[in-house]
């Protein structure tokens, strides 16, 4: 029961606590009601850092969520043409999530990180389609464990003023792994590796490092799965 409520802290996070803390000091120099607020506001942002341990399907093929969140948007686009992946269209899945979510975002396959580019831009609200290419965004290039392409793209949102990637090309990564965070709202889309089928639908929340979105294999079998 306690595993569910004293959930890890983001070590990102705890400057931003603090500050809310101290915030929350000089409220009640201020006045005593302003307690209130302030402890809500410290408390929201511990909240918000919040990093669970995620149980992660580790089937080889299995193509896993890398955001908590709602999928706004499943169907066919160009690859990222920041990236060099060709200019052919592949089937892409954006996973919205809000202030509420979990804000750690996690590797979605098995596989090496081949390039990451950094693109300053927006912040338009990250539900929209045109967030792709119009918000700050961190891309990242991806050759699965049976040697396929695969993208996803963290995009800053609305109130997001910083994206975190703490991944680095050329390196091995598993499925579930943790890859890094945005903060206050925000968007992840993934590019499967081309003829692979979403299986998740518009509406459907995502959990990170545990929903599958995709199979490569195209079957299901039973699933087994790990603490990462």
């Amino acid at each position: 029961m306690l595993s569910t409520v004293l959930v890890p802290i983001a070590r990102e996070g705890r400057p931003f606590i603090a500050i809310f803390a101290v915030l929350t000091i000089v409220l009640a120099w201020i006045a005593d009601w302003l307690v209130v607020p302030g402890l809500i506001l410290t408390a929201w942002c511990v909240y918000f850092f919040r990093d669970p341990a995620r149980v992660t399907p580790t089937r080889q093929g299995l193509i896993i969520s890398p955001a908590d969140g709602v999928v706004v948007s499943a169907g066919p686009a160009p690859w990222p043409k920041e990236l060099g992946m060709g200019e052919g269209e592949t089937q892409r899945v954006c996973i919205f999530m809000n202030v509420f979510d979990v804000h750690v975002n996690r590797v979605p396959v098995d596989g090496r990180i081949e390039k990451l580019v950094y693109v300053p831009g927006a912040f338009v609200n990250a539900s929209l389609d045109k967030a792709s290419e119009k918000n700050e965004r961190q891309l990242v290039a991806m050759t699965t464990a049976d040697d396929r392409p695969l993208a996803f793209v963290q995009i800053a949102g609305l109130v997001a003023r910083r994206i975190v990637c703490k991944i680095a090309e050329g390196q091995e990564m598993r499925a579930g792994e943790r890859m890094g965070l945005i903060r206050f709202g925000s968007r992840v889309d993934v590019y499967l590796p081309p003829d692979i089928a979403p299986l998740v639908a518009l509406g459907q929340r995502c959990v990170a490092g545990e929903t599958v979105i995709a199979d490569i294999t195209a079957q299901e079998p039973a699933r087994e799965g790990e603490v990462r």
